[in-house]
């Protein structure tokens, strides 16, 4: 197959320096009727593959396009109605665009899975081995880490599908989503299950463990009207975990209880502790606030709780129904209306928003942080598991 651009280094920059958004429009339209056509058996590296480029496109266009400034910030949206091709819309191609600047290094491997299949316009020539953050900043992989915790593209593209890679960039730390690549092709994690360890920070749990592997083989067992200021993120730095060897949800909870003063502190001046898993009875059912307190300064019940995963409106709907039932039935003369806290590991902003939309302003939504993981520690972890694996070689 002949890439054009990928050879000739002269025919790169000339593109790069005369790219039009017809230019863009055409790029985005023929990788994606080309890849298409041979998707037959290797469906999902070829999905892969076509998003990396039609973000290396945008990225180049944002970079190098002549008329890049008549479409600014509503590029994306152009573009995706433009195409008119079922399944690219904006939310995607940002997902393209993002997917690029935190993997460049897949060249080569984009490169060798497109062999044969015909003529691609523009591909990069140099595969760089340092990702970039979506402001087009150098990422450093970590401040200790050796350049071996690094997926090898190949390995990227043919052991985890794109739905894998889309719940893993949102992580910030390349450490990180290396630790979730990794773990997610090792344990050949679906979808679903990479989400959930995600979303319930097997990362923090194993990097504040003792002994990791005994945590990680658990997965495979166990088959997977006031103002008040809550800071965000909370960072429970103060719970000592790291003195357990394989850190669950219930432990996150007892040491929490284990350490009432720091985590009042934590919250805020005037917390006072009234009770833990109080029963609540609604409809002959009942149910069970993790943590109650009243806050002495602003007359109010305080009801928290602390779930182990990311931000869901269920949950916030089961703290909502807790507040109504503490403003209903436990007020007292004097009282403010009760408040209620989620602390969830990871939330979205929009998601967010538009769950308490309509809600009472009393009910706060928060995440927060165990302890930064030892680093060294997962990396000496990382490095025998890779070695045992053969990973890399």
């Amino acid at each position: 197959m002949i890439i054009k651009g990928c050879s000739n280094k002269d025919n790169v920059e000339k593109m790069n320096n005369n790219i039009s958004f017809d230019n863009l429009l055409g790029n985005v339209t023929h990788v994606h009727v080309v890849t298409n056509t041979y998707a037959k058996g290797a469906v999902n590296q070829l999905l892969t593959v076509r998003n990396w480029m039609i973000g290396y496109y945008i990225v180049e266009y944002e970079q190098h396009g002549l008329n890049r400034a008549e479409y600014g910030t509503n590029l994306l949206e152009e573009l995706s109605k433009r195409l008119a091709i079922k399944g690219i819309d904006r939310p995607l191609l940002n997902l393209c665009r993002i997917f690029y600047l935190k993997y460049p290094q897949i060249c080569a491997t984009v490169s060798h899975k497109l062999e044969g299949i015909g003529e691609i316009k523009g591909l990069p020539e140099v595969t760089r081995t340092s990702a970039i953050d979506t402001n087009g900043e150098k990422e450093e992989i970590c401040a200790t880490a050796s350049h071996k915790f690094e997926t090898p593209p190949e390995m990227l593209i043919s052991r985890l599908s794109f739905s894998h890679i889309r719940e893993i960039m949102p992580i910030d730390d390349p450490f990180e989503r290396f630790f979730y690549e990794f773990e997610c092709i090792k344990g050949t994690w679906s979808v679903r299950e990479l989400r959930r360890q995600i979303s319930t920070n097997l990362y923090v749990r194993a990097g504040i463990s003792n002994k990791p592997e005994e945590l990680l083989e658990q997965l495979v067992n166990n088959d997977y009207s006031s103002t008040m200021t809550i800071k965000e993120p909370m960072t429970l730095e103060f719970l000592g975990l790291d003195a357990k060897e394989a850190v669950s949800e219930t432990d996150l909870e007892q040491a929490l209880i284990d350490h009432l003063q720091e985590f009042m502190l934590e919250l805020g001046y005037g917390f006072c502790f009234e009770a833990r898993h109080k029963r609540l009875l609604i409809d002959d059912e009942y149910y069970f606030p993790d943590l109650v307190f009243y806050n002495r300064i602003l007359h109010c019940s305080v009801i928290v709780e602390l779930k182990n995963e990311e931000f869901s409106h269920e949950n916030l709907g089961q703290l909502n129904a807790y507040v109504g039932y503490y403003k209903e039935n436990e007020m007292h003369p004097g009282d403010n209306p009760p408040v209620g806290i989620l602390l969830c590991t990871r939330k979205g902003k929009k998601m967010v928003e538009y769950a308490l939309s309509g809600m009472d302003n009393n009910v706060f939504v928060s995440t927060y942080q165990l302890k930064l993981p030892d680093k060294k520690q997962l990396e000496n972890f990382l490095i025998k598991e890779m070695n045992e694996l053969g990973f890399g070689e």
